[in-house]
């Protein structure tokens, strides 16, 4: 299927490597431009050059700028290398997990920057462009937790949470001009995230890693965890031309795990 964005500019944050990688690639073999940010130089830079040398056959193109999209002046750099995208995919490392009771108010603040506050600035600079051009498309990688909470992820579970209620107004006051807002909710992906959770869950069980790893693909209905290219598929899907039918949704995507009807 042509998705009908070849030429279209995207920014995707969070994208040197994990789901925010996997978003960039899949829309760089649609033939985007595609600015993708990362904290690391290094580590930016070299997913683009690998990204590049993969799309580069489809018209895509990738160009690397290495912030921190959590500051003002990391967004500012950003809007800079892509000042008027058509599409967005917001994305930010998740906050550690622990227990509530050890957190602080720079912890919540720290989170909330993140996983909240920083897709609302995003959004709230790019937006009007989008409307202006009669097309736009807004993905903020949120997580499953929206929809199913963990207990040890109380920061993002808050900040994650109160996101996806901000864009839920938001989404149905855009979408007549052709721009939409989504989410798009992980369950576990085999990313460095997904370890660091895992090493967490196994060191407060007292359990080994494999263990813990093992129990957890065992009690998801798919019986694994899900790929990258998975994601990156799906976010590619939702900034297609073909989805301007879908407003406000949050897509899970997480291999059955959560139990309920909605």
């Amino acid at each position: 299927m042509d998705l009908g964005i070849r030429g279209k500019k995207a920014l995707v944050c969070g994208a040197s490597k994990g789901l925010g990688r996997a978003c960039a690639e899949a829309l760089a073999m649609e033939g985007v431009q595609v600015t993708i940010v990362a904290r690391t130089a290094a580590d930016v830079e070299k997913a683009a050059q690998e990204i590049n040398a993969l799309a580069s056959a489809a018209g895509g193109k990738v160009q690397a700028v290495a912030c921190d999209i959590t500051t003002p002046e990391g967004r500012a750099q950003a809007l800079a290398a892509c000042p008027e995208p058509d599409i967005l995919v917001t994305n930010a490392g998740g906050p550690p997990p622990g227990d509530f009771r050890n957190w602080t108010r720079d912890d919540w603040i720290k989170a909330l920057d993140a996983n909240m506050l920083t897709p609302i600035e995003l959004i709230k600079a790019t937006v009007d462009g989008m409307i202006a051009r009669k097309f736009g498309r807004i993905v903020n990688i949120t997580s499953g937790a929206v929809k199913m909470p963990l207990a040890n992820l109380g920061l993002s579970n808050g900040a994650r949470t109160g996101l996806t209620g901000f864009v839920a107004g938001l989404a149905r006051q855009v979408a007549s001009h052709n721009v939409t807002i989504n989410g798009l909710l992980p369950g576990p992906f085999e990313t460095d995230r997904l370890t660091s959770n895992l090493a967490s869950m196994a060191k407060t069980s007292g359990k080994p890693l494999e263990e813990v790893a093992a129990s957890r693909r065992a009690a998801n209905p798919s019986k694994r965890f899900g790929t990258v290219d998975e994601f990156g598929a799906t976010c590619a899907f939702m900034c297609s031309a073909h989805a301007g039918y879908l407003v406000g949704q949050n897509v899970l995507l997480d291999g059955g795990a959560y139990p309920g009807t909605l």
